[in-house]
């Protein structure tokens, strides 16, 4: 039997007439969207003529330097052009560690500080993202001794980036103050957005976003507590308010004696973490569950506004009332009947004339006994 068989030369010469075929289907597969390795077996082997002999076409060549040349590409560069110097107010996730920028991420590899309020706390941020740059403690406690070195920094062209343990500096955290004297000192200062507690909270609590106030942290000191949550029971847009856990009850005892056991409010804690968690319903049913249950993390709650509706006049006994509740919380006469007045529509003349008729003499004898031990 007669086997016909194409003699080598000829077998070769026929491969390389096929590489140019073959070669452009690789590169070509190699742009796809998915892993080629993904394919059938059957689809996914590509065989190449040797490169070892001496009679390899000028077509061939072209291929090999085509090839050799998007092995090389690399992406194009960044338009982002180099930092300048100044201070960076950088946002960093609230929980989740997924939740930073590339912007921030660039700035805060690119820094030559980053002003931390913990470090050890910032320190697995950077671990997690490999940044090497430096960190520096920055608190409440130390941040009037160190603004003079951080001034003198930047002043001398450095990029300073602040950070705080999570979401935007300067809102309720370190930072205010170092803005300000840079902006004074005419220092640029440029905000990195990205997340911030209480903008993610008010995003899905299902309560009016059109307007609100941020109040934050109340005082520690009660009567000025009392005095910002009075002013916050009269205003018709939402309160939003930042509640360490242990003060949690404290917090729905007064607000639920001021605003009313029937507003409605949100508790939300642990964000973008494992055990997120968004609490809806009255102040009243709030203080009930809340009052065994201490719940754990950080928490911001959300009061809807006070409704719109036809004034109605106090009467002198609510009116009475209130002034008894400020006066006995340390607040002066005159200012007891200014927070009053600024909720009601009743003439501020009117609500002075009944202080002094009611609390006048016993204002005085407290002054008075006070002169004494003086």
């Amino acid at each position: 039997m007669h086997v016909f068989r194409q003699p080598a030369v000829s077998r070769w010469w026929w491969r390389c007439q096929g590489l140019r075929a073959t070669a452009t289907v690789f590169v070509s597969l190699r742009r796809l969207p998915f892993s080629i390795s993904s394919l059938p077996l059957t689809h996914r082997v590509f065989t190449f003529c040797s490169t070892s002999s001496p009679n390899l076409s000028p077509t061939t060549d072209n291929i090999q330097t085509h090839l050799h040349h998007e092995e090389e590409e690399e992406p194009p560069p960044s338009k982002a052009g180099p930092l300048k110097s100044g201070l960076y107010l950088v946002a960093t996730p609230i929980g989740n560690l997924e939740d930073i920028t590339l912007r921030a991420l660039r700035v805060l590899r690119s820094a030559d500080v980053i002003l931390s309020e913990d470090t050890r706390h910032s320190g697995k941020l950077l671990q997690h993202y490999n940044i090497k740059t430096p960190l520096l403690s920055y608190h409440k406690f130390n941040e009037s001794q160190r603004e003079n070195a951080i001034l003198q920094k930047l002043q001398q062209g450095n990029i300073v980036a602040l950070i705080s343990d999570a979401g935007t500096p300067g809102i309720s955290d370190p930072g205010t103050e170092l803005a300000k004297l840079c902006v004074n000192e005419k220092i640029p200062v440029i905000p990195i957005p990205g997340p911030s507690a209480f903008v993610t909270a008010l995003s899905a609590s299902g309560l009016a976003t059109d307007e609100f106030t941020f109040v934050g942290f109340l005082p520690k000191h009660a009567g000025s507590r009392r005095e910002r949550l009075l002013i916050s029971s009269k205003e018709t847009v939402t309160q939003i308010f930042f509640v360490p856990p242990h003060k949690l009850h404290q917090f729905l005892e007064e607000t639920s004696s001021l605003f009313s056991d029937s507003r409605r409010c949100v508790i939300a804690r642990e964000m973008t973490k494992l055990h997120e968690e968004f609490w809806r319903g009255t102040l009243g049913e709030a203080k009930e569950v809340f009052l065994t249950h201490q719940p754990k993390g950080e928490i911001t709650v959300l009061i809807e506004g006070k409704a719109n509706s036809v004034a109605e006049t106090p009467s002198e006994a609510q009116l009475e009332h209130e002034l008894r509740n400020l006066i006995s919380s340390g607040q002066s006469l005159s200012m007891a009947v200014k927070l009053v007045s600024e909720g009601t529509s009743v003439k501020r003349k009117t609500i002075y004339s009944l202080a002094l008729r009611k609390f006048g003499k016993q204002v005085q004898d407290e002054e008075g006994s006070k002169e004494c031990f003086d």
